[in-house]
């Protein structure tokens, strides 16, 4: 994993987190970012996947 980046999103009644993370393709090699809204608790787990 390369980079990771985090951005708080805020919706009206709970606080939702979008995470990007890259992602190396095991068959081509190439990176690929996979992006996901969570809550921020999980956030930390999802990245360490």
């Amino acid at each position: 994993m390369a980079k990771k980046t985090v951005a708080t999103l805020q919706s009206s009644s709970k606080r939702l987190t979008k995470a990007i993370k890259m992602v190396k393709s095991p068959k081509s090699g190439a990176y690929t970012f996979v992006e996901s809204v969570m809550p921020p608790e999980m956030v930390n787990d999802w990245l360490n996947k």
